[in-house]
């Protein structure tokens, strides 16, 4: 490739006409800035990659939508000047946590733990969830606090303080983690009523105990499976327990007759 203004290199898309690539290199390391159709512009991205990574006044607050370098772009130079690391992904290090950004007013706050797992991983957005591409699979982040992929808040789970965009571990209390669970309190104490979905809601008992809610449900699947009924219902997992402590329980649980007696027409 030609070397033009300083950080700027031409290349040429498969129908061979030019276009313009900046980078630059910044303690040891190499750093793409993108591709441009002029060399002016390339050029002017690569500039200000140099300003944001030589003068600690360029903060995120200071980016506008008009900058030849994107906000992403933005996140990972600031980050690698402050903090000594650059990721691919828009993260911004803090002492005990770290952002991740999709715009200057849109992040998520994650605990410092979770570093290694969101620097190599791209957060996407569909229809309200956000997924990581983990191994070729789509994987909701709200997984890895044991919240089911379509689990409602405030029902199935909550932010303690009220912020969504905070997902430290802190801060997110699971109220239901087992499917067809709902627990029901009076201030004094917490029962279980359990629920499954055949054409409408079927109620499958209430229970004093989660685990025997849980269980419950997986009862229900089961009767329900062999009366007929053919849909992909996900059993609850049990972490921990073990086969003959689960068998005993599942033996004793008792379910609704409209669960036991149900009859697909």
């Amino acid at each position: 490739m030609k070397h033009q203004l300083p950080g700027v290199y031409t290349a040429s898309r498969k129908d061979r006409t030019a276009y313009y690539r900046a980078s630059l290199t910044y303690r040891a390391k190499h750093i793409s800035l993108g591709s441009y159709d002029t060399p002016e512009d390339a050029h002017r991205a690569y500039l200000l990659a140099r300003t944001l990574l030589d003068d600690a006044s360029f903060t995120l607050d200071r980016y506008s939508a008009d900058s030849p370098l994107s906000f992403h772009k933005w996140i990972c130079l600031i980050n690698f000047r402050d903090n000594g690391i650059y990721f691919s992904s828009p993260i911004y290090i803090r002492p005990k946590f770290f952002y991740y950004y999709f715009s200057p007013s849109d992040y998520f706050i994650f605990d410092t733990e979770d570093l290694f797992y969101y620097s190599s991983r791209r957060i996407s957005r569909r229809g309200g969830h956000y997924f990581v591409a983990d191994y070729g699979m789509q994987v909701n982040i709200m997984s890895r606090y044991g919240i089911r992929n379509y689990a409602v808040e405030g029902k199935d789970y909550r932010f303690i303080n009220g912020n969504r965009q905070d997902m430290r571990y802190e801060n997110i209390e699971i109220i239901n983690r087992y499917n067809g669970v709902e627990a029901l309190s009076d201030g004094k104490t917490t029962r279980y009523r359990v629920k499954i979905h055949v054409k409408g809601n079927i109620t499958v008992g209430v229970y004093d105990s989660e685990t025997e809610a849980a269980i419950a449900y997986n009862k229900a699947v089961d009767l329900l499976k062999k009366a007929g009924v053919n849909k992909a219902y996900t059993p609850n997992y049990m972490e921990g327990m073990s086969p003959a402590v689960y068998a005993d329980l599942y033996s004793s649980v008792k379910v609704s007759s409209g669960v036991r007696h149900y009859r697909c027409e």
